[in-house]
């Protein structure tokens, strides 16, 4: 093996410990198993967790992300041993966490690692995690949560499965311009339309297609027309009983639920069931991974933006008064969600 051959190898090798992490930081499981070999292995005596082959991994994965509040983890380089088609080394870990059941801590820690060459390059074929220090004093900082940052291509994927079974209808589109299109091919002419209040259907331009194009039978425009004061029943019934309802959520779950809030109200009886076709244009920022974050999404990223909108508009601030938490849909073809891959709205 040539001098330049044994530097590549350690460059990949590095490179593979490096992916690691960024998958492990990412909450990408999916990439994460798959820089293991088909029959990796991965060792966590402390907690303890033996995964064997890519799908334990992965799923074992997800089950302990699905437990933190925030993690970080910094990966430092450590040994790398070469021998022909296999190798082995020990990389040097520190990191920070905190579970949502309130365990916290930080800790120095060392993955004793077997590496194998593949057809698709370096992988581990054995990760074992030995903790070499450990501190469960509770932390001082916090971690603000990326609510603005689009999820990735992987995780787009991952919400789109799993909403499938959860019976909606999903179609995964490039840009805002690729749902307005859509939209328009998914409503029929002269149907009642009603757009739940929303930046991304105004943002997008949908808002302005479905309300003043006079393609359809616009259902806030006819609201609007009416006396709040004498026919306000006949106003809800309106809202809440469209041919189709369109609008857009504050999260949606990687477990496949869908969850808005609302100040009125008036959109989510329309969502809930009561629209006889829904469509949901969501951009990629509001990808969380549960239900927990998705409320913490609500309160701290959406509220905010929208009270500042409604003081301009309304002259007060809006309120969570009323959360609607979509797990499923009953009726197969009823619902479905229009995933960008772009980020737009709050």
């Amino acid at each position: 093996m040539s001098d330049f051959d044994v530097i590549a190898d350690r460059v990949e090798i590095e490179a593979l410990r490096g992916e690691f992490t960024d998958a492990a930081m990412m909450r990408d499981r999916a990439r994460l198993a798959s820089l293991f070999t088909e029959d990796g292995v991965l060792r966590m005596p402390n907690i303890p967790v033996e995964l064997i082959g890519r799908e334990e991994i992965r799923a074992g994965g997800e089950r302990l992300q699905a437990q933190w509040d925030f993690f970080v983890q910094n990966t430092h380089p450590g040994t790398i041993r070469l021998d022909g088609d296999s190798a082995s080394g020990r990389t040097y870990i520190h990191e920070l966490a905190r579970a949502l059941d309130g365990r916290q801590g930080e800790n120095f820690a060392i993955y004793h690692d077997r590496y194998r060459r593949t057809d698709d390059g370096w992988k581990f074929a054995e990760r074992v995690y030995e903790v070499r220090y450990l501190d469960t004093s509770p932390l001082a900082g916090s971690a603000p949560v990326p609510f603005t940052e689009p999820a990735s291509s992987e995780r787009l994927e991952r919400v789109a499965e799993a909403l499938r079974a959860n019976n909606f209808d999903v179609e995964i589109l490039d840009d805002a311009a690729a749902a307005r299109d859509r939209v328009k091919e998914l409503i029929p002419a002269g149907a009642s339309v009603f757009t739940g209040a929303s930046e991304t259907l105004r943002l997008s331009g949908i808002d302005e297609d479905i309300n003043t194009s006079g393609r359809y039978e616009s259902v806030k425009a006819r609201a609007h027309a009416m006396d709040r004061a004498t026919q306000m029943a006949e106003i809800l019934r309106l809202l809440a009983v469209p041919d189709v309802i369109v609008g857009s959520v504050h999260a949606v779950t990687e477990t496949g639920s869908l969850v808005a809030a609302s100040a009125s109200g008036s959109q989510l009886p329309g969502y809930a069931g009561g629209a006889t076709r829904a469509i949901w244009v969501v951009g990629a920022q509001k990808v969380v991974p549960d239900l927990a974050t998705a409320l913490r999404r609500i309160e701290d990223h959406c509220l905010p933006l929208e009270s500042e909108r409604a003081l301009g508009v309304y002259g007060q601030p809006s309120a969570t008064n009323r959360i609607l938490i979509l797990n499923a849909e009953p009726h197969p073809g009823r619902g479905t969600v229009l995933l960008l891959r772009e980020a737009i709205g709050f």
